[in-house]
């Protein structure tokens, strides 16, 4: 299936919109607010890598943003080496003050492109990718990218996603398109309901959650695991 749109925005265009959104994504109440269940997905994901990892050392975000996945990380595991990874330099100016604050360890900013940052075989323990990999367009760079983060990852080391995600059934993709609609019809009215599908229409491409665990299964991830799904949103990982 071919998912490329050339009407979907740029990474340039991507990378403008958050770079003026810093303050809103430094707080995890605003900042999430069109991510149903965003507080439980970030408790999840990290309690998940802490059991599975509970001595890791060194951590990887993904779309870091402005840094609350990985404090959520070191409120449970102390002294992690966080790498963060990010297109906007607002973001991860703000998230390197804020998470430098919070561990002992040492903190790598990186702005690049997923798809094109390179990261050390067998380094980090936890890797984390939150509302990022739906902007992923052609099916050949999903895969890319999952490949090059399970050799990124130690032996037992994991992987967690919490994300946008769209389902295989036709039927079921409209159910909860619908109810989707609804939750931001009651957050904000029906003009800031079709403001959010505008920009998941323009920017967004993401893939259902069967797709994304075949995939992890694909390039080598030993268990794969859901931990949360509410309607067009999901937790879920795996482990090398």
């Amino acid at each position: 299936m071919n998912h490329q749109d050339n009407k979907k925005s740029s990474l340039d265009e991507i990378r403008e919109r958050f770079d003026h959104d810093v303050e809103r994504f430094s707080n995890l109440e605003t900042g999430q607010q069109t991510t149903i269940d965003a507080p439980v997905t970030l408790e999840l994901t990290t309690s998940a890598a802490l059991f599975v990892n509970p001595d890791a050392k060194a951590l990887l975000d993904i779309g870091c943003g402005a840094g609350n996945y990985s404090l959520k990380m070191l409120e449970k595991i102390p002294g992690l080496d966080c790498t963060l990874v990010d297109l906007s330099r607002p973001m991860l100016d703000r998230a390197k003050e804020r998470v430098s604050a919070a561990t002992s360890g040492t903190v790598e900013i990186l702005q690049q492109d997923i798809l094109e940052a390179e990261f050390p075989v067998e380094h980090f323990d936890i890797i984390l990718a939150a509302a990022v990999l739906h902007h992923l367009r052609e099916d050949a760079d999903w895969e890319r990218v999952f490949s090059k983060l399970y050799q990124s990852l130690k032996p037992g080391g994991s992987f967690w996603i919490s994300d946008l995600i769209v389902h295989d059934a036709v039927h079921l993709n409209q159910l909860f398109t619908q109810s989707y609609a609804e939750y931001l019809e009651e957050l904000g009215g029906s003009e800031y309901r079709q403001k959010v599908f505008d920009y998941i229409e323009k920017e967004d491409t993401p893939r259902s959650v069967n797709f994304q665990l075949d995939l992890m299964k694909k390039v080598g991830f030993r268990d794969t695991e859901v931990l949360h799904k509410n309607g067009c949103f999901a937790a879920f990982g795996g482990i090398k």
